[in-house]
């Protein structure tokens, strides 16, 4: 599926970058911590979820999609509406 409705507002650009950016660091250093204190499986358990962000080739190329439910409600109304 091709069609995604997405604003490329510079704002929203910018905000859902910084929302990613803190999230990839607080991977890390949580993923940095659970080594340090020995918690493997934890450590390899948050590996997984975030493998394509900690791996450094793929970080950049991995999309991000984030929605605000209420923008997603009314669109939904738009389509099924008319």
């Amino acid at each position: 599926m091709k069609d995604y409705w997405f604003t490329t507002d510079e704002e929203t650009t910018a905000r859902i970058s910084e929302q990613r950016d803190n999230i990839y660091d607080y991977v890390i250093d949580r993923f940095k911590d659970l080594i340090s204190n020995n918690d493997i499986n934890d450590a390899l358990c948050l590996a997984d979820e975030f493998f394509e962000w900690m791996n450094p080739d793929m970080l950049e190329n991995e999309p991000t999609i984030f929605v605000h439910e209420d923008e997603l409600r009314r669109r939904y109304l738009e389509i099924t509406e008319g």
